[in-house]
């Protein structure tokens, strides 16, 4: 069966008109993700251009052409700007309709109006400027891990490949002169080609979008809402696998000294503030290998994997000095301190047993006074 290029044209609009459909369906389940309803906006353009283009001969040409093009040119720059929202970059509507906008004014030359490669020439390069930016802002967002992100980068990357070797192809065989370009091979092509970046878009920006937001999930299960640090599930959990891959380790415990007071005389803002400047300080005096977590209220708990004794020691004084010595001068009266119990890890030693070991070391260095440090004795530890 041969279908001629007006159909593919119109077959190709159906589809990304429905593509488009999808994409303003997910965004309405999804307010706040603006990169879906832009994505949407551009392939329902899309689909209006392709209309206009199919209708080649059958409507004026001003609409035909300089209209049509321009809408399909306007929709490649919303799709970079789709692209530029995910990645939480500015939308630059100006230049992502630059392109629509420049042909317009070209439209207004007669000797490029009236030249289908100048025509050609400049639409595939506007269009391949478009797709290769957007594979480009996608990979600058690959520090965050999302599986679909290569393929995107793929599908873009090659879509924009397309347009500029048809620059070439343009210029080394220009379409016969007086002959409707939809009787070119090259519309057909085109037309497979558009349909099948507009379903590979459509099922890669998807899949990032529904990642993202696992990974957003996965991410605030794991978290302790005020200070930012792992809770206490996800902590035990990065814990128990250091231990399993390092042969010493140290685990810092710490509680806060008299906490309650702090919220009963200066209220829970200053608490909630005590314990996120806490966070802050252990994350900035501590190496980039230890991890923190929150076990709850003014819990706060601290692997180091490979630490010796005298360096656990020389940290945990180092943190106990500096909290202590912590002022905020429109509260003069707050005092501020934390008592910190250090248990050393052996060959095989599981989290709960350390933390038990760490726990009475803490006990001890409570009431022994407050503000101080005490290391658990592990011959004698329960």
């Amino acid at each position: 069966m041969h279908l001629d290029p007006a159909t593919l044209l119109i077959v190709s609009s159906v589809m990304t008109l429905l593509v488009g459909t999808l994409f303003m369906l997910s965004w309405r389940q999804a307010p706040s993700s603006r990169a879906l309803a832009l994505w949407g906006v551009a392939h329902i353009l899309g689909a209006i251009g392709s209309g206009g283009l199919a209708l080649r001969g059958q409507i004026p040409d001003l609409v035909s052409i300089a209209v049509s093009n321009a809408v399909v040119l306007a929709a490649y720059g919303l799709i970079w700007s789709g692209v530029r929202s995910f990645e939480g970059r500015p939308i630059r509507i100006d230049l992502a309709l630059a392109g629509a906008a420049i042909w317009c004014v070209l439209c207004l030359e007669p000797n490029f109006y009236g030249s289908i490669e100048a025509r050609i020439i400049y639409a595939s390069a506007v269009a391949a400027v478009y797709s290769g930016d957007a594979a480009v802002e996608f990979w600058r967002g690959r520090r965050e891990r999302l599986a679909s992100r290569v393929v995107a980068v793929t599908t873009l990357g090659l879509h924009a490949a397309f347009y500029l070797l048809r620059i070439p192809s343009t210029l080394l065989a220009p379409p016969p002169p007086r002959l409707n370009p939809l009787t070119s091979p090259w519309v057909a092509i085109l037309c497979f080609v558009t349909l099948l970046f507009s379903i590979a878009l459509a099922f890669t920006c998807m899949a990032l979008v529904k990642e993202r937001a696992e990974r957003e999930q996965r991410i605030a299960a794991s978290t302790d809402p005020l200070t930012g640090v792992a809770n206490r599930r996800a902590f035990a959990s990065a814990a128990q696998a250091a231990l399993a891959s390092h042969r010493h380790a140290a685990l810092l415990l710490f509680d806060l000294d008299r906490f309650k007071a702090v919220n009963d005389i200066h209220g829970h803002a200053v608490g909630d503030a005590v314990l996120m400047g806490f966070c802050a300080m252990v994350a900035s005096l501590l190496p980039r290998e230890a991890m923190l977590g929150r076990l709850g209220g003014e819990e706060f708990a601290c692997l180091l994997p490979d630490a010796s004794p005298a360096e656990a020691l020389a940290r945990a004084e180092e943190l106990r000095r500096t909290f202590a010595g912590l002022a905020v001068p429109e509260l003069p009266s707050l005092r501020v301190s934390v008592s910190i119990g250090i248990a050393l890890a052996r060959d095989g030693s599981d989290f709960e047993t350390l933390m038990r070991h760490a726990d009475a070391a803490l006990y001890v260095a409570k009431h022994g006074g407050r503000d101080r440090v005490a290391v658990a004795d592990l011959e004698h530890a329960a």
